[in-house]
């Protein structure tokens, strides 16, 4: 793989016009990743999934070259039906459109020359191989006061050109005060066996809110990496709903740095899992200063050989009294042969805080089932209606209602 790194790396260099201070980056870049590699089960973050034995069980001969001068058509008959919207089309890790038709477009600004830095706090080799290629960052910045009238939803296409390919691709978002953004990432994929490593940095400033939903739920063969690095200045909001059900192998990283006083991060999730997939969910909270909150429900329901993992950490600074923290992870087990593995962490240096945790996994419970089927329902539906409102608990935390009935339509749950 050493080899395939540089020759890969080469072809990109001829193809781009990078600067020599970022060709420079990107080599150092580069240098890390082939040094650690893919994070595998030596590294504490990923002993549940190890990614490096996954990927070489999955994606023979793996490139990392893609030829973003390529154009792609877009074909719009993905586009999510029934609620209006803005929208980012990736293409196999290329741009193919941003379109903000609902917009003041004075109030908002689209920067395509970002230059290549690591401003991340979390380090690991993902960000390194991220880092060395990606081939253009943008930064999307929403002034202060304005508010995004209509969600933006990205899409995070493939089509049959991709086999066998790592595509790496970021975007950076800045709310300025007293701004808004409700952004929904949504993966269809055409192909399959490939890689895709996904960075977001966020920088919300004071009083802005940010929400963002994760939908992965068409079935493929493909593997995916999100990390989400989240900054919160004083009385910021962050919301992070992820449906994880369609991919393969897919694992959601959260880095949430409450920096200012009253900021507040929500993040909940839902794994719907079946044959073989393996998905997890690390999210990492850091309390900075007084008075921030924090709350974490994560659900998971595991069907046949699936595997899922949940690490959430709360971190709670010398200063951060007053602070708020709760995480919760619970998981129905449908088959013997489903697992679910929870590593939940408080590491507490303050002595006023309210923090707790907790995790809980098993199988249905059959006195319910026995219940249900009494009044009438069949085995099969009974089991479905407790599966729907495990389910439904963790889409009602989202404040959001059109996005909330769009979420539970698309995954098929019930009131």
């Amino acid at each position: 793989m050493k080899e395939q790194l540089k020759i890969d790396f080469e072809k990109i260099l001829k193809i781009s016009n990078f600067s020599e201070k970022d060709i420079k980056f990107k080599k150092d870049e580069l240098d890390k990743f082939i040094e650690n590699g893919f994070p595998g089960k030596r590294h504490e973050n990923w002993k549940f999934l190890d990614l490096n034995q996954i990927i070489n069980k999955n994606i023979e001969n793996i490139s990392f070259f893609n030829d973003y001068s390529t154009t792609n058509k877009i074909d719009t008959s993905i586009y999510i039906d029934g609620l209006e919207h803005n929208k980012i089309i990736f293409i196999n890790g290329r741009i193919e459109k941003i379109e903000f038709s609902y917009e003041d477009k004075n109030q908002i600004e689209i920067y395509d020359d970002i230059k290549s830095e690591d401003n991340f706090s979390v380090k690991n080799s993902l960000i390194n191989l991220n880092n060395a290629f990606s081939n253009k960052y943008y930064k999307i910045l929403v002034k202060k006061g304005y508010s995004i009238k209509k969600p933006l939803i990205i899409y995070h296409l493939t089509n049959e050109k991709m086999k066998s390919k790592n595509i790496n691709l970021r975007l950076d978002f800045e709310l300025e005060e007293n701004s808004s953004l409700k952004l929904i990432d949504f993966f269809n994929d055409i192909t399959d066996k490939n890689f895709m490593n996904i960075f977001y940095n966020f920088k919300l400033k004071n009083d802005s809110i940010l929400k963002n939903y994760k939908i992965d739920k068409s079935l493929n063969q493909n593997l995916k990496y999100s990390f989400n690095n989240i900054d919160q200045e004083k009385n910021s909001i962050s919301e992070t709903f992820i449906f994880s059900a369609g991919s393969n192998y897919f694992k959601n990283e959260i880095n949430c740095n409450l920096s200012g006083e009253y900021s507040s991060a929500f993040i909940n999730g839902i794994f719907s899992l079946k044959n073989n997939q393996q998905h997890e969910i690390r999210s990492t909270v850091n309390h900075l200063v007084e008075n921030t909150k924090s709350f974490q429900l994560i659900k998971s329901v595991l069907g046949k050989n699936s595997k899922a993992a949940y690490q959430g950490r709360i971190h709670v600074d010398s200063k951060a009294q007053k602070t708020d923290g709760y995480q919760l992870s619970k998981a129905i087990l449908l088959d013997e042969t489903s697992e679910f593995n929870a590593k939940p962490e408080l590491e507490i240096y303050a002595d006023d805080v309210k923090c707790s945790h907790g995790s809980a996994s098993g199988s249905l419970n059959e006195d319910s089932i026995f219940y249900l089927m009494s009044r009438g329902l069949s085995y099969k539906q009974s089991k479905e209606l407790l599966i729907n409102g495990f389910m439904l608990d963790v889409v009602e935390k989202i404040t959001d209602s059109e996005i909330k009935n769009l979420i539970k339509n698309m995954i098929g749950l019930k009131e």
